[in-house]
């Protein structure tokens, strides 16, 4: 935890640019929106970066080892079903029949469902993360966050972990497959990611808590669920 608030605290102070001009001179130039900003929220700006690349990671790897789902929606390789993921998360997606955050992600655990489940899974967690940020990529000094939201959201990766892990068709077979071609090998990188991305939250949430004063040991508490947690419709 240590070494990931330094990291953190180092991306998040960067602000400003050192040209050399033509007499060899350098010149610094501070961006005019970072002098509306608080650590925090540089911190905020850095985190939500952190954790969306993280799922789109995932996404991948998952697109890799299920590429039957990038197939059945019609998608000409996995790169464009990834860019088409991207492109969807400020908008609603009809395949999805509308539906976000933890509506979107059970859908690829349902076995009535015949679209892409991965899409469905991604979209509904990538949705979950936009809206525990407030729908918003930069963060300014009166923007407020909710720690209830990034600690919902963090839950929710351990749900999905768990999902990929253990839900099952009436076949037997796997929803979506994270594991390596040898069943005995499972792929802990998948988890890895999936608990880089929690502690990522859950360290966005004991900051935000301690910024509206609030104690965080009220969340600190053990949550087992096998069902996506409300994050949106938080008040």
């Amino acid at each position: 935890m240590r070494k990931l608030v330094t990291l953190l605290l180092a991306l998040a102070g960067v602000a400003c640019t050192t040209q050399m001009g033509k007499d060899g001179q350098t010149t610094t130039t501070v961006d005019a929106k970072y002098l509306l900003k608080t650590e925090v929220d540089r911190i905020a700006d850095t985190n939500r970066a952190e954790v969306v690349n993280g799922l789109l990671l995932i996404a991948d790897k998952l697109y890799k080892r299920n590429p039957r789902e990038w197939k059945k929606a019609g998608m000409p390789t996995r790169e464009a079903a990834l860019a088409r993921l991207k492109q969807r998360l400020q908008h609603n997606w009809p395949e999805l029949n509308g539906l976000r955050e933890g509506g979107a992600a059970a859908l690829a655990f349902s076995e009535t469902y015949t679209g892409d489940r991965v899409a469905a899974l991604m979209f509904g967690l990538l949705t979950m993360v936009d809206a525990a940020f407030e729908h918003k990529e930069d963060f300014y000094i009166l923007d407020s966050l909710d720690e209830r939201k990034l600690f919902n959201s963090a839950r929710n990766m351990d749900v999905a972990v768990w999902k990929l892990g253990h839900d099952r068709m009436s076949t037997g077979e796997a929803y979506l497959l994270s594991n390596e071609l040898d069943p005995g090998n499972r792929n802990l990188s998948f988890e890895r990611e999936f608990g880089r991305v929690m502690g990522l939250l859950d360290f966005m949430a004991r900051i935000v808590a301690d910024r509206n004063g609030r104690g965080f040991s009220r969340l600190t508490h053990s949550v087992v669920s096998t069902i996506f947690l409300p994050v949106g419709f938080l008040k």
